[in-house]
């Protein structure tokens, strides 16, 4: 095989995927299963291209936010534009859908992006080997951003999404920290590290009570957790993710109920998206949505709410939402809403059909997912996730 599978004795601790069918997954590549190695050998190839990453953080950005302080995270609105009419462009105005190129001069995002990805990569590759030195650069990366007093991220967005002209930040940039659910859900793979300490754990764990605390309570929080579109469940679900993690589960039995008060406000009895069907990608955007709702729902089982069987007196559900937009996502059906960019959440698709497998138990969602395996090409999907 090239590389060797360590056991552990216990299945680690997750929150969005099964930790049980993880930890079967690595008796499958004990065994020799054919499949199962080469996804794992193409887990450790990307894992093993990140370990000589040079760590990111928020100092790394040439801009300096309103504060004054680089600790503080920035970020520009992607969908807005200079206005030609102005002398200096500002206020900018809208065009959903066409990202500005003028977002990547802020590094900030895509650094946080890069952070979770690759300290998945890199934990996953540790539970795998036990080889430390996938764990040492995932703590690395980690303490740059999150720990290191010279480097760390203050923990709140206040800059986020800021729309130049209008302000210095909105809610909706709550968005963008998705990202670390990633970090979250790869910490228990990191338990046995010898270089992920108790006093780094500890430090993370307080800058993620801090970060809640701010999404909970702050204005920017606030107006997040009251969008009635995509961004209010893709809000739910780092609030969930985030206070599992914490080992608040009172707290996330409590706040899921508010939760299931969004699926009438969401979707139709049929199945659609009427918010996300209002975008320029509508496609792309009832996909996203949907994803959040599942991740959501794994989720929430945790605290031993079902929202993957939950329905409206009306008929209104997640799963009814999947079966409706199934055959325009496979192009069964010729999408009737707009889609100015080609539909690029093929790997999200994939993801879907999936957990529609392990939750409805309905051959119809695998044998889908099988159609699109190729072109999703995501081997941490098909290990966390595939059956």
């Amino acid at each position: 095989m090239g590389f060797v599978i360590i056991a552990h004795a216990q299945a680690p601790e997750m929150y969005q995927a099964d930790a049980t069918k993880l930890a079967a997954f690595k008796k499958k590549v004990q065994a020799g299963d054919k499949t199962a190695n080469t996804w794992v050998k193409h887990l450790l190839k990307d894992a093993d291209a990140k370990l000589n990453m040079k760590p990111v953080s928020v100092m790394d950005k040439a801009f300096i936010p309103p504060s004054g302080n680089k600790h503080d995270y920035m970020s520009m609105a992607p969908y807005f534009w200079p206005d030609p009419a102005k002398p200096d462009g500002k206020p900018y105005i809208r065009k959903d859908g066409v990202r500005n190129p003028e977002i990547e001069k802020i590094s900030d995002k895509k650094n946080m992006v890069e952070i979770g990805k690759v300290t998945q990569q890199l934990a996953l590759a540790y539970y795998f080997t036990g080889e430390e030195k996938y764990a040492a650069q995932a703590t690395t990366l980690l303490r740059v951003w999150f720990i290191d007093t010279a480097t760390r991220m203050n923990p709140n967005l206040t800059y986020a999404q800021a729309v130049m002209g209008v302000n210095d930040g909105r809610g909706i940039g709550i968005l963008e920290t998705v990202n670390f659910t990633n970090v979250t859900e790869s910490i228990g793979l990191l338990k046995d590290a010898k270089s992920w300490t108790a006093q780094y754990d500890a430090a993370l764990r307080e800058w993620v009570k801090q970060y809640l605390y701010w999404m909970l309570n702050s204005k920017n929080g606030k107006d997040e957790h009251n969008s009635k579109n995509n961004h209010g469940i893709w809000y739910d679900m780092q609030v969930l993710s985030f206070s599992l993690f914490l080992h608040q589960d009172d707290f996330a039995k409590q706040y899921v109920a508010s939760t299931l008060q969004r699926i009438p406000v969401q979707f139709e009895p049929d199945g659609k998206q009427p918010l996300e069907l209002e975008r320029t990608t509508a496609l792309g955007y009832s996909t996203f949505s949907l994803s959040a709702w599942f991740k959501t729902a794994s989720l929430a089982e945790h605290v031993g709410v079902d929202i993957w069987h939950y329905e409206t007196a009306d008929g209104r559900s997640i799963r009814k939402a999947l079966d409706w937009l199934l055959p325009y996502a496979l192009g069964d059906q010729p999408w009737t809403y707009q889609q100015i960019h080609p539909y690029y959440e093929i790997d999200v698709l994939y993801y879907l059909l999936l957990q529609a497998y392990t939750h409805y138990k309905d051959e119809k969602y695998y044998t889908a997912a099988m159609r699109i395996q190729p072109k999703a090409d995501n081997v941490i999907v098909d290990i966390l996730y595939d059956k």
